[in-house]
C-alpha cells in the first residue's frame, strides 16, 4: 500500500550515494578503515571511549550481555514494554529475562519501584530501555545498581542522541547498545554500536564481534598480521563498510534531524491537546532531552484500537503499535518467573498507537494525522 503519510522514513541524499560509491571504488566491502572512523566518530558524538560497531542491533545486545558475564543462574530485570530483542539477548546467553511495569502513562520507561521489587539472590544486572528515545531514570537507577553491584545495560536504540544532565544515553550504563535499523533516526538499514568506557568490556566485545580472532582482515591486509589466534568463542556480527558509511554521513545529519523531530512532536502535542483532548500523549514532562524518536499516544480506555487503526489507514496514514507485551508472548508467558503483574504494562499496550513521526514531516502533514485522529473519535463515537 502507498502511504499518504508512512508511520517512518529515511532521510537519504547524494551524500549517502557518494559515500557508498567511494567505498565501492577503494574495492574493499568488509570491516576496515570506514568502520574504524565510523566508530571512532560515535564514540567522539557520545563521549564515550569505546564505540564497537556491529551487524544489528540485537547483535548489539547480544554482546552486551555476554561481555558483562551474564549466563545460566543470573537473573536481569528488564521491562516488558520493549521490542523482543531485549528479553531474547537475555536468554541467549542462559540468563532470565524478569520483566519489570514501566512507571505510569505519562512516563513508559522502566519503574524504579518495579525494579526494587524484583531484586533477588540472582539478580546480575538491570537492562534499561529508553522508550521512544525518552530517557529512563538514569542517576537513580544507576544509584540503585551500584548499593547491589548490579551491571547496567542501556537498550538506547531510540534514544541516539537523548541526554540527561549533558551525558548521552548508552553512557550511564556499563554497555550502551544502538541500532540503525531502517526506522531509526540514523540508519544503516542494518547495523548496531556497542559503546563502553570500559576497556577490559571492550576488549571483549571486538573479539566477540568476530570469531574471537586475534586479528582482522584489515590488519592482514594492511601487513600488521599474518596469521591470527582463536581465543574465545565467538560470533560473525561484523558491520560492513557500505553500512558504515552510510553510519558516518547519517551521524552528521543526527543533531538537525534530532531537533526536528523535537519541533514536530511539540506541534503535534498542541494540536492533539486542542483537537483530540480525550488523547494522551506520553511524556508530557519529560527528564532531559529526547531524541523523538516515537510518537505514542493513548487511547482512551475501552476505546476499538483496532477500529481507529483502520480508520487513519483509510486516511492513508500509516500507525503502528510499540509494542506488544513481552511477558504475554507464548515463548515467555509461560517462562520461568511467569505469571508477571505488571498493571501499568497492561493498562497501557491496550491503547497505544504509535503516530507518524520523521525528519521529513512538515507543518501541513502533522495537521493531516490530527484531524484524521479527531475524525476517528467522531465516528467511533456515532458508533457507539
Amino acid at each position: 500500500m502507498e502511504w499518504r503519510i508512512p508511520l517512518a522514513d529515511i532521510d537519504f541524499s547524494s551524500e549517502e550515494e557518494e559515500a557508498v560509491l567511494q567505498v565501492l571504488r577503494s574495492r574493499w566491502l568488509t570491516m576496515g578503515a570506514v568502520t574504524q572512523a565510523f566508530e571512532e566518530e560515535f564514540a567522539s558524538y557520545v563521549g564515550v571511549r569505546h564505540a564497537v560497531a556491529v551487524a544489528n542491533g540485537t547483535a548489539a545486545l547480544h554482546l552486551a550481555c555476554i561481555a558483562t558475564g551474564l549466563g545460566p543462574g543470573d537473573e536481569v530485570i528488564v521491562p516488558s514494554l520493549t521490542f523482543v530483542a531485549s528479553a531474547n539477548a537475555i536468554r541467549y546467553t542462559g540468563a532470565v529475562p524478569v520483566f519489570a511495569d514501566i512507571e505510569s502513562e505519562q512516563d513508559l520507561t522502566i519503574s524504579l519501584r518495579s525494579i526494587e521489587q524484583r531484586l533477588t539472590n540472582h539478580t546480575r544486572a538491570i537492562m534499561v530501555m529508553h522508550y521512544g528515545g525518552y530517557p529512563c531514570d538514569m542517576p537513580a537507577i544507576m544509584k540503585l545498581a551500584k548499593a547491589h553491584q548490579l551491571v547496567v545495560i542501556e537498550d538506547a536504540a531510540h534514544a541516539i542522541g537523548s541526554e540527561i544532565e549533558g551525558c548521552k544515553m548508552g553512557v550511564w550504563g556499563d554497555v550502551g547498545c544502538f541500532s540503525f535499523f531502517s526506522n531509526k533516526n540514523m540508519t544503516t538499514g542494518e547495523g548496531g554500536m556497542v559503546i563502553t568506557n570500559n576497556d577490559a568490556i571492550a576488549h571483549q566485545l571486538r573479539l566477540l564481534r568476530s570469531h574471537g580472532m586475534t586479528s582482522m582482515s584489515w590488519d592482514r591486509h594492511r601487513g600488521h598480521a599474518w596469521s591470527y589466534d582463536v581465543v574465545d568463542l565467538g560470533y560473525n556480527y561484523r558491520i560492513d563498510e557500505i553500512r558504515a558509511a552510510l553510519g558516518r554521513v547519517q551521524l552528521r545529519k543526527l543533531e538537525r534531524n534530532n531537533e526536528l523531530r523535537r519541533k514536530l512532536t511539540a506541534i503535534y502535542r498542541e494540536q492533539l491537546e486542542e483537537l483530540a483532548p480525550q488523547i494522551v500523549v506520553p511524556f508530557n514532562k519529560m527528564r532531559g532531552v529526547s531524541a523523538c524518536h516515537l510518537l505514542p499516544i493513548l487511547l482512551p480506555r475501552g476505546s476499538d484500537r483496532i477500529n481507529f487503526m483502520e480508520h487513519m489507514k483509510s486516511r492513508g496514514i500509516q500507525t503502528s503499535i510499540h509494542y506488544p507485551p513481552i511477558h504475554k508472548f507464548h515463548i515467555y508467558a509461560n517462562g520461568e518467573k511467569a505469571p508477571y503483574h505488571l498493571p501499568v504494562t497492561d493498562d497501557v499496550v491496550d491503547r497505544e498507537v504509535t503516530l507518524p513521526l520523521y525528519p521529513g514531516l512538515i507543518d501541513k502533514d502533522v495537521a493531516v494525522v490530527v484531524q484524521a485522529v479527531r475524525d476517528a473519535f467522531l465516528k467511533m463515537t456515532k458508533v457507539l
